[in-house]
């Protein structure tokens, strides 16, 4: 029995957005290395240069992103009329799970844009440092930019993974409000400890 299209590129949309959610939370605990001192920091930075972890993940996770963005937006209501129906069928059903979609899908747009830009400006000036990272944060709108994109890129990663666990059933019914409890205190977390770092950076002297 042949996979259909729609199947075959949902199943692609699964793999991308677990790659996706993995990175995440590795780059979050990366930067969390901060907390220790930049010294901590450069030296993983200099683990990464010295095997071009950098110059040959960023790409790819780049690539790996802007697939799932646009696999998941053949599901986007992207009309007004089909904006008006959803909102309607979301008042009516008054599921959880429905407004999580929605939430889903307004902060994958702001990870678009702003996740394409953090990516852009980081990988055009390796080597990363920790120098380099707090003058960006400390310089210009970057805080603001990034107080954004942290809970943008948490309740994205959060609500994702959840959501794939029940899509394909990985988190059976049973199980389920333990997997939203889990989602809430991992999405908390992440978001904390994304302040913790920013703090970091932006009390680091030059």
């Amino acid at each position: 029995m042949t996979t259909s299209r729609p199947a075959c590129l949902d199943w692609l949309q699964m793999l991308t957005g677990i790659c996706l959610v993995v990175f995440m939370y590795l780059h979050a605990l990366f930067l969390a290395s901060i907390i220790l001192g930049p010294g901590a920091f450069n030296s993983l930075a200099d683990f990464f240069e010295k095997y071009y972890l950098a110059q040959k993940g960023g790409p790819a996770i780049a690539l790996v992103f802007l697939v799932h963005f646009f696999l998941a937006a053949r599901k986007i209501p992207l009309s007004s009329r089909e904006q008006k129906k959803f909102l309607s069928a979301a008042k009516m059903f008054r599921h959880r799970d429905t407004w999580l979609w929605m939430v889903q899908v307004v902060s994958a747009v702001v990870v678009l844009l702003l996740g394409a830009i953090h990516m852009w400006v980081v990988l055009t000036d390796l080597p990363i440092t920790a120098e380099k990272s707090a003058a960006r944060i400390q310089t210009g709108y970057w805080l603001v930019f990034y107080m954004l994109l942290l809970p943008m890129v948490e309740l994205h990663v959060g609500i994702g993974w959840y959501r794939l666990g029940i899509k394909w059933g990985f988190i059976k019914s049973a199980a389920r409000h333990r997997a939203k409890r889990a989602e809430y205190y991992l999405t908390t977390f992440f978001i904390l400890l994304g302040l913790i770092i920013l703090v970091r950076f932006l009390l680091l002297s030059s």
